[in-house]
């Protein structure tokens, strides 16, 4: 690697390593659940092609209804995998769901938390 070369990789990785140091101390700006309606339930369904391919889910509420959630929209994916879900689905612990509705009527969760006690 010639010396120019070598001062262009240098720059470049500086840049990665300043880039990545500010979004860890500023954020991605999902600091907390969004300003949404949210609804809690149990997990009845996971639609999945594994713990890292989880596309939507099924929550029933406590007065009954099943309501369907695509993931695609997630914003706190780190804090909360959706893989997590397949332990509720299994534990019947309760889940708070942030979420809005597209304008094809489905529901995408923007945030997923657990349920305290439930």
């Amino acid at each position: 690697m010639d010396r120019r070369t070598r001062r262009l990789f240098v720059v470049v990785v500086g840049l990665v390593v300043v880039a990545g140091l500010a979004w860890s101390f500023l954020g991605d700006g999902t600091a907390g659940p969004p300003d949404a309606p949210t609804v809690d339930g149990v997990v009845i369904k996971v639609d999945s092609a594994g713990l890292a391919a989880v596309s939507a889910f099924t929550l029933r509420t406590a007065d009954g209804r099943s309501l369907t959630f695509d993931l695609s929209q997630l914003r706190n994916g780190v804090a909360f995998p959706p893989g997590h879900l397949a332990e509720h689905l299994a534990t019947s612990q309760q889940v708070r769901v942030w979420y809005r509705t597209a304008p094809s009527g489905d529901l995408q969760a923007l945030w997923l938390e657990d349920v305290s006690g439930g």
